[in-house]
């Protein structure tokens, strides 16, 4: 029996852009709350429904950034005895978290708009105009600041996402202002405000469901498990494979358990090391842990997957 656990890729992600995400969390967050501030003033002074929910979910996004941020901070401190995988999961949980703020200010915001569709209240067109539109330049200048890596880490994209879809949401509130200053409707502001509500659902529904399958110890949506287990299947000498469990450790790392059944198994270091280096090259995981046997013991183990 060959136990093996690949740890070359162990810490890929941790060293390296760790300072540069620093930088970018808190410019990022500092460039928003600024921006939090100034569009609720000013939607208050000119009692501006779309401002002030637009504002409410700016503040949302700066709280998920601050959760990112600490979430990417506790991923790199290193295992203990205690927590042999360190604080790595922290990074799904801010993201899940991150997704559930979302949603309650959805809600806060829809009420609201419901309100103000039944007594609509006047609004100044001018300002709102010219607010949003430094909420344009704000989200989008930050969106482009976690546009890298936003398609490896989960904890970026939730951040991305959040501030593409502000830049937009704060293009449609441009585009409220320009309507009210010219024909003096103010239903289109608690009107607007719905559509925002709408706009975070679409675009949190996807961080929510992701995350919660993160949290519940899923098998990552990029791993293709059924590729997994032929690859091991096609492997010289293999029987059967059995109590396959992919995992993942946090947002960007994933873990795999396995029972390979070999008849002519022996202890050999060279076959695990290059098992484990196919299986991150080929699938990006980072953690196999391969078990080769020379009978099947699928029978005494407690759960099979295979």
């Amino acid at each position: 029996m060959s136990h093996n656990r690949s740890q070359q890729h162990a810490h890929e992600h941790y060293h390296g852009p760790a300072g540069a995400y620093n930088r970018i969390f808190a410019l990022g967050i500092g460039l928003n709350l600024i921006y939090v501030l100034v569009e609720a003033a000013f939607g208050f002074s000119i009692n501006s429904l779309a401002l002030i929910a637009d504002a409410g979910h700016n503040l949302s996004d700066v709280l998920g950034l601050v959760l990112a941020w600490g979430a990417s901070l506790l991923v790199q401190r290193p295992p203990t005895e205690y927590r042999t995988y360190g604080f790595r999961k922290t990074s799904i949980f801010a993201a899940l978290l991150n997704a559930v703020i979302l949603l309650i200010t959805v809600g806060m915001i829809s009420f609201e708009a419901i309100q103000r569709l039944r007594m609509p209240e006047g609004t100044q067109g001018g300002i709102m105009i010219i607010v949003a539109f430094i909420g344009v330049l704000v989200n989008t200048a930050t969106a482009i600041l976690f546009l890298k890596e936003r398609k490896t880490d989960l904890n970026i994209k939730g951040a991305f996402m959040h501030m593409a879809a502000d830049a937009a949401v704060s293009l449609g509130v441009v585009a409220s202002g320009i309507i009210i200053l010219y024909t003096g409707w103010e239903r289109l502001d608690p009107i607007l405000s719905l559509v925002i509500s709408l706009v975070i659902v679409l675009g949190t529904w996807g961080l929510l469901r992701e995350s919660f399958d993160l949290a519940m110890d899923a098998v990552p949506a990029h791993i293709p498990v059924q590729e997994v287990i032929k690859y091991l299947q096609k492997l010289p000498g293999v029987k059967e494979v059995h109590d396959l469990h992919i995992w993942p450790l946090s947002t960007t790392e994933t873990a795999l358990t396995v029972h390979i059944v070999k008849p002519d198994a022996e202890v050999n270091d060279e076959l695990t090391s290059r098992i484990c280096r196919e299986l991150h090259d080929k699938f990006g995981i980072d953690h196999p842990t391969i078990q080769i046997e020379k009978a099947s013991t699928s029978k005494t183990c407690r759960t099979s997957n295979v």
